[in-house]
């Protein structure tokens, strides 16, 4: 019955997907609108989002690692946005993509020394039985590394667009989106996928 229990749980997580894509939704809502002369509305745009999306974490008073972040990161752009000029705020401007990215990429691989944050929504979805099981602790390992891997190469994307003016539509546009849409399917796939090989 146990090991019936553990093998439940990829199929779980499957289901749990789109909580995961929602959490990153404030990210990539930042990414598509921040630019030089947009990126103070990118960040009200992303501060609401990651308020709107966490409003029932909040009142539960059950925050997930990425929703903090977000939530603390855009609050903390917004009060720059308002407190210094617009000459105090070039780096913002010109590296804010490369900072939301790296950002992202440092705490969903720093989560990996504690607790892989992709197992915050997988345990969700999955019975407390199998949330010290070997496969949902691998499972859960390798799509945070994935998904912290994707972020890091957005970052070098984002950062290169910078250098390569000329480029940057492939840096800042093509890249992340094809790197998104492959992480996310990857999700899809993976617990399934991994689960018919041990099993």
């Amino acid at each position: 019955m146990a090991q019936q229990s553990a093998t439940k749980a990829p199929d779980k997580q499957h289901v749990g997907t789109g909580s995961v894509f929602l959490s990153f939704a404030p990210w990539i809502i930042f990414g598509v609108i921040a630019s030089p002369s947009t990126w103070e509305y990118a960040v009200l745009a992303a501060l609401i989002a990651s308020l709107v999306l966490s409003g029932q974490d909040l009142l539960r008073k059950k925050l997930r690692v990425l929703d903090v972040t977000g939530i603390v990161f855009f609050a903390v752009l917004s009060v720059l946005a308002l407190a210094l000029d617009r000459g105090q705020l070039d780096w913002v401007e010109k590296y804010a993509q490369v900072i939301s990215n790296g950002l992202v990429a440092v705490v969903a691989l720093g989560s990996l020394l504690f607790d892989p944050f992709t197992a915050q929504y997988a345990r969700e979805s999955s019975p407390r039985s199998v949330w010290d099981s070997p496969v949902f602790k691998h499972i859960n390992r390798v799509l945070t590394a994935l998904w912290g891997m994707a972020f890091a190469l957005m970052t070098l994307s984002t950062w290169l667009a910078i250098r390569y003016p000329s480029q940057s539509d492939w840096f800042n546009w093509v890249i992340p989106v094809v790197l998104l849409v492959w992480v996310v399917k990857f999700t899809q796939r993976y617990p399934e996928s991994y689960k018919a090989r041990v099993t």
